[in-house]
């Protein structure tokens, strides 16, 4: 499955921004999938995990009640909405895929399969 993220930006310290990140090569409601980011200087980290149906979710604390992960299997995309966002989630943002249609989420970089370009999002203060 190819993977391609979308809507990075830059935004103000408290502001929203919303990622996608389409697919396409395989049948994507038979992948789990996930966001992650990296910001220079550091390794990649979880983010947020979603299940091939949607209904399991799974959210790194620091994103907790800010960040929400969603997908539309009829539209091959899975959605990050950022709310309240700090400068400190400032990052390049990946979305990744795990063959798996079972409710189990994903959340290390080891455990996805593929992996998108990232999308550079900068939040200024």
């Amino acid at each position: 499955v190819q993977l391609q993220a979308s809507g990075g930006g830059l935004v103000q310290a408290g502001g929203s921004l919303r990622l996608s990140c389409a697919a396409s090569g395989r049948t994507f409601s038979y992948y789990a999938m996930g966001w992650f980011r990296q910001a220079p200087g550091k390794e990649r980290d979880f983010v947020a995990a979603i299940s091939w149906s949607g209904h399991s979710t799974h959210y790194a604390d620091s994103v907790k009640g800010r960040f929400t992960i969603s997908r539309d299997n009829a539209k091959n995309t899975v959605y990050l909405q950022m709310n309240s966002l700090k400068p400190e989630d400032a990052a390049v943002f990946y979305c990744a895929a795990r063959f798996g249609r079972t409710e189990v989420v994903v959340t290390t970089v080891d455990g996805m399969e593929y992996w998108g370009k990232g999308t550079q999002v900068t939040v200024s203060s």
